[in-house]
Parts: structure tokens; C-alpha cells; sequence
């Protein structure tokens, strides 16, 4: 008997369910958005479009504490992403070119643990260690905790799109007298290069949002956008919070998608 192909679209209920939790997910972030263009400093009646929180955001009261924010955001995110995705090129050209060695399962393991393992523990820990070993918080601690909760993230992608790629390639090129460095420099990284930057942007975007190992570890007085927006929150709840909050997602979806595009534009190649 032939096997009958499975339609998840005609499960009854998979439709109302779908709708629900679309609702459920995008409907607060759509609120957001529309109330962050609100004329009127209330957040629950919209009285008229106007771009004045936007505007309030760069010039106003507290633009000076936004803009010192946004700057430790992005600059830590630069910093984090481009040392994670270092470190996670090399373990993938490891792992997946390395061929078979004692303890493969159990480094793969290692590194995706972070993706495993609730983001809270992970923050717990990483402070734990820090005090344990006397480190000050500041700005070099999100780092370094940003870095080490990256990798992953930057690692998935790019072995994916190195497992895409057979190994033939480099093997023709040392059969042309390349050596084995020439190989992976002018052959396979260019291949993987689209895994390459999907994975930055990834652990870009991962350590720009990261709130929770951010508020635990840093240092008094040193803000990254997250927690800045957190702390204004506590105070209550402004349009111009809405606005950078808006601003924040209209950012992480430009550069979700960008990472979604060059990867299927390298898989595509």
C-alpha cells in the first residue's frame, strides 16, 4: 500500500491554532508600534499620528542616557559578534573538515549547550564565575559573557553551509599543488563565506537584544540599550519608550532578514 502523504494544514484546529498564536505573538509588538507614533503622552488612547517621541528620543531629557546606551549596545555587539564568529569558523572547519576524532560528539555538545540551557542559568553562572574570580563588571564582562553565548548561535550557520560543500574542492587544489592553508583560504572560505556573514549577523543581533545575561552582569552605572529601556520602564511607560522599542525590532528584523536572504542566496549558488 502506498504511503499517504500527511497535509499539517488539514489537521482540524491547525488554522485557529496558528491564528492564536500569531495573535498572541505579534499583536503586543504591533501595539507598540502604532502607539510609539501617538500625538499624546498617553499609551492606551491614540489622539493623532505625530513623529514627536521619535524626535524626543534624540533630543530630548533623556537622549544623552539613550545614545550612551545604544553606543555600549552596538559597539559590544561589533566586538561580540565578529570574535564569536572567528571562533566559530574555526570549530566548524574542525568539526566538519576534522574528520573523526575522540570527543567530536562530546565538543558538538559543548557548543550548542548554550542554546540548550535556559538563558537564566547561563547568566546565573556566568556571574558566579566572575565573582569567584574576583573579575570587575563593567563593560569587559557583558563582553566576554556575550561572546562566549554567541558562538553558537554563529556556529550553526556557518557548519551548515560548510557541510553543503564537498570536499572535492580542496582536494583538486592540493592536487594543483596548493598547500592545505592555500586551500582553505582561497577555496573553502570564499564557499562559506555566506555562512560566514548569516552567522555575524545572527550573533549580532543575539548580543544587541540580550537582556537577562546583560543585567546580570554588568557593573553599576554601564547601560546597553536592553536594560537602559528596562530601567526607564520601572519609572513607567512612555511613547518614547515605545519608539526605541520599535526602532530596536525594526532593526533586528532588517538584520534577521539580511542573514536570511545571503544565506539562501549561498545556497542557491
Amino acid at each position: 500500500m502506498a504511503s499517504r502523504k500527511f497535509d499539517v494544514r488539514r489537521y482540524p484546529g491547525f488554522a485557529q491554532l496558528t491564528v492564536l498564536c500569531l495573535l498572541i505573538l505579534y499583536v503586543p509588538l504591533l501595539v507598540v508600534a502604532v502607539y510609539s507614533f501617538n500625538a499624546s503622552a498617553s499609551i492606551i488612547v491614540f489622539e493623532g499620528f505625530s513623529w514627536r517621541w521619535y524626535v524626543d528620543v534624540f533630543v530630548g531629557s533623556d537622549s544623552a542616557k539613550f545614545k550612551e546606551a545604544a553606543w555600549n549596545s552596538f559597539f559590544i555587539a561589533i566586538i561580540a559578534a565578529t570574535v564569536a564568529t572567528t571562533i566559530a569558523t574555526l570549530a566548524a572547519t574542525g568539526m566538519v573538515r576534522g574528520g573523526f576524532f575522540r570527543g567530536r560528539t562530546l565538543s558538538f555538545g559543548l557548543i550548542s549547550l548554550p542554546l540548550m540551557v535556559p538563558e537564566i542559568v547561563t547568566a546565573v553562572a556566568t556571574l558566579i564565575f566572575f565573582n569567584s574570580i574576583a573579575f570587575e563588571r563593567g563593560i569587559m564582562t557583558i563582553l566576554l559573557a556575550h561572546i562566549a553565548f554567541c558562538i553558537p548561535f554563529a556556529y550553526l550557520p556557518i557548519a551548515a553551509r560548510m557541510q553543503g560543500i564537498e570536499d572535492t574542492y580542496e582536494q583538486a587544489a592540493q592536487d594543483l599543488y596548493a598547500t592545505k592553508r592555500q586551500a582553505f583560504t582561497k577555496i573553502l572560505l570564499p564557499l562559506m563565506m555566506p555562512g560566514i556573514i548569516s552567522g555575524y549577523l545572527l550573533a549580532f543581533i543575539i548580543s544587541l537584544d540580550d537582556f537577562i545575561i546583560t543585567n546580570f552582569v554588568k557593573g553599576a552605572g554601564v547601560e546597553t540599550l536592553p536594560t537602559a529601556i528596562f530601567g526607564a520602564v520601572k519609572q513607567g511607560i512612555r511613547p518614547n519608550i515605545m519608539a526605541i522599542s520599535t526602532m530596536l525590532l525594526g532593526f533586528s528584523i532588517v538584520m534577521v532578514t539580511i542573514s536570511y536572504f545571503v544565506s539562501k542566496r549561498g545556497d542557491h549558488k
